[in-house]
């Protein structure tokens, strides 16, 4: 009988162990969610932090009122085609595409949540392709076809999303 016994406190000793192990792992799960989700948000308020610099709205507003005249200037349009640095002070559109770029990389790696981003930013991401895209185009002539090539994958998501979200108002 105490052989039977001892068995059965190894057995509840066992269970006890498998308890706790199981109770731990959970809590560090719920720990690792409440982490990433403050790190989604430290992003996401960098992010809007940029966006609200006034050198990056300075570029935004020259890229939607002048990029396309400016586009219609040989000299202007060689120096986006041409290889080496561009200076984004003569080129402020570099600022955005930038800007854009670094964002999409964020997504694509999964640093930045693309549903929040998304609600914010979406119609504005598609609305700079647009705008941008020349400039892109005559920057990917002499450089690599991938320049820039995480705005477009921004801008790609972003269609995709307002096409599953038409309709919606930002949460």
């Amino acid at each position: 009988m105490v052989n039977g016994v001892t068995e059965w406190l190894i057995a509840i000793g066992t269970m006890g162990t498998f308890v706790v192990i199981g109770a731990s792992a959970w809590a560090a799960l719920v720990q690792l969610r409440h982490v990433r989700a403050g790190n989604q948000l430290e992003a996401i308020l960098a992010l809007e932090e940029h966006f609200r610099d006034p050198g990056l709205q300075a570029a935004l507003l020259f890229a939607q009122r002048d990029l396309a005249a400016r586009l219609e200037d040989p000299a202007y349009r060689d120096e986006l085609a041409g290889r080496g640095y561009i200076d984004p002070a003569a080129h402020p559109e570099l600022l955005v595409c930038n800007w854009l770029n670094k964002i999409g990389l964020l997504l694509k790696r999964r640093v930045v949540s693309e549903e929040l981003f998304m609600d914010l930013y979406a119609r504005l991401i598609v609305h700079y392709w647009k705008v941008l895209e020349p400039a892109v185009a005559l920057m990917r002539r002499r450089r690599a076809d991938a320049e820039y090539g995480g705005f477009e994958y921004l801008t790609g998501r972003a269609e995709d999303w307002l096409r599953t979200h038409e309709g919606e108002a930002p949460q």
